[in-house]
């Protein structure tokens, strides 16, 4: 087997809580993320020596700074696997928007790769090394809908999601995650998001509990420091949403639709004001080949 493509989905965060900043520098949180069918593209051909990417997106580097490059060489480093790979990354899930493009890259990569090179790893130990790239990559070796708590390594699969159309706007700046995590005051977060009701409402599949409950105690500062945010929320509830949040660290807003029609609307609205608006759909597979 020298050649493989998969597809690898974005996130949303259904909710995001900060619990504490740890010891190590990490912060420990607790989060329902759920997977979307907005999804890159990825196709790995063996080669001789080295780690060699292509990217459709030039803005993002093709070096040992990319989360691709990292899962690879950590595989190789790993399991001492000698041979080369190449690997073409098609970009449609936008930069720096909350929606872990960059780690759902990784994890197609640990997942493709162990599959291309043969390679006999448990879940723990693959985990170890998802850990080791970043926070998000845990979660994106295994998609779905899930608890994710500790700094994103703790998983704990959920029922699956009740379908939604997604709508996703992501504003034309960006959010780091530095700036998002500095921004936030721990010791005064006005309302946590209720995780327990979250994924109770999941198990039992009661829409309006979920929707009543999305939260992300991200979203204060970021509105704060950029109004617009909260004025895609209130027009993506206005267009039909029947529950509408920040992703992550931001700035992407997405609305959870159960009209297919209001979704594609909406879509339309926000396409006649910024460029990157996907329609998407919830989903429950992480890598499809």
């Amino acid at each position: 087997m020298n050649r493989i493509s998969v597809r690898t989905p974005a996130k949303i965060n259904l909710t995001l809580d900060i619990l504490k900043k740890r010891e190590d520098g990490y912060h420990e949180i607790s989060m329902v993320m759920q997977t979307v069918d907005l999804c890159d593209e990825l196709e790995f051909e063996e080669r001789e020596i080295g780690i060699e990417i292509e990217c459709s997106n030039h803005e993002i580097p093709c070096d040992s700074g990319n989360l691709v490059y990292k899962a690879a060489n950590a595989l190789k480093d790993e399991f001492g696997i000698q041979k080369g790979i190449y690997i073409k990354i098609n970009k449609k899930i936008p930069l720096e928007a909350g929606l872990a493009g960059g780690s759902a890259n990784a994890a197609g990569t640990l997942l493709a790769l162990k599959k291309m090179w043969r390679i006999e790893a448990t879940d723990d130990r693959l985990n170890e090394i998802a850990k080791s790239i970043g926070a998000d990559v845990p979660y994106c070796t295994k998609g779905g809908t899930m608890l994710a708590q500790g700094i994103g390594e703790k998983l704990t699969k959920l029922k699956d999601l009740p379908d939604y159309h997604v709508v996703l706007v992501k504003p034309e700046f960006s959010i780091s995650t530095a700036w998002a995590y500095n921004n936030v005051d721990i010791k005064n977060i006005k309302q946590h998001p209720d995780n327990e009701a979250v994924s109770r409402a999941i198990e039992y599949g009661d829409r309006a509990v979920i929707e009543k409950n999305l939260g992300n105690v991200f979203e204060e500062a970021a509105f704060k420091k950029y109004p617009e945010l909260a004025e895609i929320k209130e027009t993506l509830i206005k267009l039909g949403a029947k529950g509408s949040l920040m992703s992550g660290s931001g700035p992407t807003m997405y609305g959870l639709f159960d009209d297919e029609a209001k979704a594609q609307l909406a879509c339309e609205h926000f396409r006649g004001i910024y460029d990157e608006v996907y329609k998407a759909k919830t989903c429950h597979q992480l890598i499809k080949e």
